[in-house]
């Protein structure tokens, strides 16, 4: 199963929620293309809900360093929701943990923005 996103809006914030696999090929250019239109749109404030995530590969780490690159040229904030362990361990082992905003709870991501 590739990767599955749909995006909702809380106030200003744009969440997109991703499930499935994160792997080299349509689950990379889900993550782009989203996060690019939705910038394209004027949103600044965005949170990749990666809960139901199943796997991750160097690929989709470097999806979510484009996203976040992406965002932040265009003077936007990009930040992590419900990582599984997983993609948890590899945002550490790659040293990313330090450069993404990391939150369990969804209200807490989304009141980080004020």
């Amino acid at each position: 199963m590739s990767a599955k996103l749909s995006v909702r809006k809380v106030g200003d914030v744009c969440v997109l929620d991703m499930a499935g696999r994160l792997t080299l090929g349509e689950g990379s250019c889900t993550i782009r293309d989203s996060v690019r239109d939705l910038v394209t749109q004027g949103n600044k404030k965005l949170i990749l809900n990666l809960g139901e995530v199943t796997y991750i590969d160097s690929s989709g780490i470097g999806e979510l360093v484009c996203a976040y690159t992406t965002v932040a040229n265009q003077g936007g904030q990009l930040k992590l929701l419900n990582l599984t362990k997983r993609v948890q361990d590899l945002l550490q082992i790659t040293k990313l943990f330090t450069v993404f905003d990391v939150f369990e709870h969804e209200e807490y991501a989304i009141l980080s923005f004020a």
